[in-house]
């Protein structure tokens, strides 16, 4: 059996990703090298905090880069519990620290009042 040489694992980077593209992380604007997964751009700008764990608050950041840990949940334009390792980073992207516990929807209609009762 011969095995090709160009055959890889992993998706090279070949100079299109090159550059750079604004998103916004907690309301705040930062450059991030594009055509990286979100999480990898942003521990490139420096952030090292992406969530704060439902019972004690510790901060969580990425782990393994891979989408097995889920350390590195963040609300994606507005969609919670994202693992950012897993997302591509694309221009205008809104990006929010996870705090705490995920909120659940109500499932009737007197608990709509509730729904958001942590403040987030």
């Amino acid at each position: 059996m011969t095995v090709q040489a160009n055959h890889t694992l992993f998706k090279p980077l070949d100079g299109k990703e090159s550059g750079n593209i604004e998103i916004w992380f907690n309301d705040e604007p930062l450059t991030v090298p594009a055509g990286r997964s979100v999480a990898a751009a942003l521990l490139a700008s420096g952030v090292s905090r992406f969530r704060a764990t439902p019972v004690s608050g510790a901060p969580r950041a990425p782990y393994c880069m891979m989408g097995a840990c889920f350390e590195c949940l963040v609300e994606i334009d507005g969609v919670p519990s994202r693992q950012s390792c897993m997302v591509e980073v694309k221009a205008g992207m809104r990006v929010r620290s996870q705090e705490g516990a995920r909120d659940l929807p109500p499932t009737h209609p007197a608990d709509i009042s509730l729904e958001n009762a942590h403040g987030r």
